[in-house]
């Protein structure tokens, strides 16, 4: 009786631990590289929870005229996992 094999167990732990640490040792160099030294917090504020500080600039975010519209001043969004 014949026995077939597919392929080498410990040859394919070996290539997957390699990539799972190059792939790790990337996302340090990233983070690393980022530069933002503020990374913000929240706050409530009369239109519900806004983000102070951070990295993002308003400029970085494409606003859309024709995108869903902001609710109104006091009414926080029932959906968000910060309301009060």
């Amino acid at each position: 009786m014949a026995s077939v094999r597919t392929g080498s167990g410990a040859g394919s732990i070996v290539v997957s631990a390699l990539v799972a640490g190059v792939l790790a040792a990337i996302a340090v160099i990233t983070v690393e590289q980022a530069g933002c030294d503020d990374p913000g917090h929240y706050v409530v504020g009369p239109r519900g929870y806004e983000l102070v500080g951070g990295c993002v600039e308003p400029g970085d975010l494409p606003v859309s005229p024709s995108g869903p519209r902001a609710p109104a001043v006091g009414t926080p969004d029932p959906r968000s996992p910060l309301r009060p």
